[in-house]
């Protein structure tokens, strides 16, 4: 694979400089090609030869990288964690209405009735092992059947 006389300079994307674009010979079967024809245009590649080096590169970086079975592009790891940033923020603001809630809602009760410390105190006791029983999902229906049997 010899270097033809015709080279073209490109903008290197990484690190914004210049680097040449050289053409050479390609020996590759049919139906790679046919692969390529009909897919480079959905990846944004205005050409099979870009859509090639793309494939290079990013073939290079799976072989150097030190596991080659847990390869995964950056657009990829920056995907995940956009989604798992968005999730925990949409999980925040509902845990801090939930607690909104029930601050009012201790409020109201803790206006209502006369319970002393000695009280509160056992029944956060029993409240914890009761909800650790129940591996945290309890619910009303708990609390009513609790109370009343």
């Amino acid at each position: 694979m010899g270097c033809n006389k015709k080279e073209v300079l490109h903008l290197n994307e990484t690190d914004n400089r210049k680097e040449v674009k050289r053409k050479f010979a390609l020996w590759i079967k049919q139906s790679t090609i046919d692969m390529v024809e009909g897919i480079y245009k959905e990846d944004n590649c205005s050409s099979r030869s870009e859509f090639i080096e793309k494939a290079i590169i990013f073939y290079v970086g799976y072989l150097s990288s030190n596991d080659n079975s847990q390869y995964l592009p950056n657009v990829v790891t920056s995907t995940l964690k956009s989604i798992v940033a968005e999730s925990d923020n949409r999980m925040s603001r509902l845990i801090f209405k939930l607690a909104v809630e029930l601050a009012m809602t201790m409020n109201i009760i803790a206006s209502s009735q006369d319970i002393d410390k000695m009280t509160l105190t056992k029944l956060r006791g029993e409240c914890v092992k009761e909800v650790k029983r129940l591996n945290g999902s309890f619910s009303f229906d708990d609390a009513y059947y609790w109370q009343k049997g």
